[in-house]
């Protein structure tokens, strides 16, 4: 675990807001939790509302703040006891000592435009990028870089460093936020990266790659790269559109993805929660325009399903401009702590991006070896997920039939379900490799994988694992079976319409391999009754075009 103390020498800041009882306790929790000097809580009275004026950020938070960490020596500076034309105290500063400044709930989150307050010669030259509204942690991380203009954005001199030079940190503070839908939430962030730090990052791999531009695409694809080698259990889906409700999504320890501008697919399917430590990445351009809420833009969204660190933007950055997926991976497998590695993946500062989740945690602290040690100790549903990696690390060392060894002693144990899956996809990976045996462990897939039909009963939440189970039962031959236990899906009690809308979809190839055309006829028809478009309302009927005059009786 990474405290105050292993910061080498420099300290950790917190920023809560003095008129939200619940900040104030955030912020004591969370010095509490890494060792950080309850002095070090920097308490303000500021608004309580998520969106503030310039006014309203720079007299309330920016220059009260600055004054204190002045005073503190903590910023090491010398005033000139003017103000700019905001309203920002002058200084001429050297330096800082900041390790991090961590940003409680309570504390606003984004700053509105103010077409008054905008200075000439912004950066880009015109355009969006004239507007100085901003995320409020991206201006603290300059706090430490006098006079600069806010219109446009300023150049992060901290992107895509490796090893950044003193006189580069001088001007930057590695900003982190705490903050979610609830004050329960947003605490979880910090207990969830102590369990994680302690247990390791345990569960599945996911990347979302089809979205609408080309550059997204290709972090995207360096992000699968960067993930392979890791030994997770990884699902990568380049089909356009984000992951539809029916896709495997259990025990999401690192998603990256886009592009929606909303929670979707299965993430919002009943029960579904992030297991502890995980990492979430959606790019959408006003993924944090709020994160009051559980199911408007991603952040808050992914803070309220129990992520421990994700990202987002309070406005539209553009795609440049958010945190780039592969380089927050890469600074992470590094051994960087997440603020650190938030920063090196983001080329703007003064804009429109945030960190929310511990700056200090992280993430891949425990190795691999140090969690196999004490396996025992760890919740049993993350134990399967566990197994698997150790037997993809196995198998990429060609060292399969030991990998294959470690998942059967696990199964007699726990027949879990993600372990199933993965010793039979590894069983018929094993038979197309070696021609000679093939039909021996093509066999042994099929026992292991026959296991999936004596379970009694089936979650909702676990369709889409029985699904991909089906698949492979029909490509190991045995496809009768496959689509028996196909079958049982569609019809499951408490499934989701989108979910089996997702099943409907893929049934009729299923069918058919069975030879039941009558089946895949009736789920063809199913799934085009729940996808068409709803009726045209019929139009309105015809107003007259003007009042018919009143009838009068003559005149006797």
């Amino acid at each position: 675990m990474l405290a105050a103390e292993d910061t080498d020498g420099r300290v950790v800041v917190i920023l809560a807001n003095s008129d939200v009882p619940d900040s104030v306790e955030l912020a004591r929790h969370y010095a509490e939790a890494r060792k950080v000097p309850e002095a070090n809580i920097i308490a303000l009275p500021m608004p309580a509302k998520e969106t503030i004026t310039w006014r309203d950020f720079v007299d309330t938070i920016y220059k009260p703040l600055q004054a204190e960490l002045v005073q503190r020596k903590w910023i090491d500076a010398i005033t000139a006891d003017e103000e700019d034309e905001l309203g920002r105290v002058k200084y001429a500063i050297s330096g800082h000592t900041i390790a991090a400044l961590v940003v409680c709930r309570g504390v606003p989150l984004r700053v509105a435009n103010n077409p008054a307050a905008t200075a000439a010669g912004a950066a880009g030259g015109g355009g969006p990028f004239q507007a100085n509204n901003a995320a409020v942690d991206s201006e603290l991380a300059l706090l430490a870089a006098s006079g600069y203009r806010t219109a446009g954005f300023l150049a992060n001199p901290l992107f895509n460093v490796k090893e950044p030079s003193s006189l580069q940190r001088a001007g930057v503070v590695i900003t982190g936020r705490l903050d979610g839908p609830t004050p329960e939430a947003a605490r979880a962030l910090v207990d969830n990266a102590l369990k994680a730090e302690h247990d390791g990052l345990i569960g599945r791999a996911y990347v979302d790659i089809g979205g609408p531009h080309k550059q997204g695409d290709q972090w995207l694809e360096e992000t699968v790269k960067q993930l392979a080698p890791l030994g997770y259990d990884l699902a990568v889906d380049r089909a356009r559109g984000t992951l539809p409700a029916s896709a495997r999504l259990d025990a999401p320890a690192l998603y990256f993805g886009w592009y929606a501008g909303h929670i979707n697919g299965p993430f919002l399917e009943k029960g579904f929660r992030f297991p502890p430590g995980a990492i979430a990445l959606h790019i959408h351009s006003f993924s944090a325009a709020t994160l009051r809420r559980p199911d408007a833009g991603w952040t808050g969204p992914f803070v309220a399903r129990g992520v421990t660190a994700t990202v987002g933007n309070v406005y539209e950055p553009y795609l440049q401009f958010t945190h780039q997926p592969h380089l927050l991976l890469e600074a992470l497998l590094a051994g960087k702590p997440l603020g650190e590695a938030a920063f090196y993946s983001l080329a703007a500062l003064s804009w429109q991006a945030i960190l929310v989740g511990d700056p200090l945690y992280r993430p891949f602290a425990a190795d691999v070896e140090s969690q196999w040690q004490r396996r025992a100790d760890l919740p049993p549903e993350l134990v399967p997920y566990l197994v698997i990696r150790r037997m993809r690390l196995l198998a990429a060392a060609g060292k399969t039939d030991e990998a294959l060894a470690v998942g059967q002693a696990q199964l007699r144990r726990d027949p879990a379900l993600p372990l199933i899956l993965a010793i039979g996809r590894m069983q018929l990976d094993a038979a197309k490799a070696d021609a000679a045996g093939s039909a021996e462990k093509t066999e042994a897939a099929k026992r292991t994988l026959g296991v999936l039909s004596l379970f009694q009963s089936i979650r909702p939440v676990d369709a889409p694992m029985f699904a991909e189970g089906a698949a492979l039962l029909q490509e190991a031959g045995e496809t009768k079976a496959g689509y028996e236990l196909f079958s049982r899906l569609p019809e499951l009690p408490g499934l989701s319409k989108a979910v089996r809308t997702g099943l409907l979809k893929q049934g009729p190839a299923i069918a058919k391999k069975a030879l039941d055309f009558t089946q895949a006829a009736r789920w063809e028809s199913e799934y085009k009754e729940l996808t068409a478009p709803p009726p045209p309302k019929p139009p309105p009927p015809p107003r007259p075009d003007s009042a018919p005059a009143a009838v009068t009786a003559p005149k006797k």
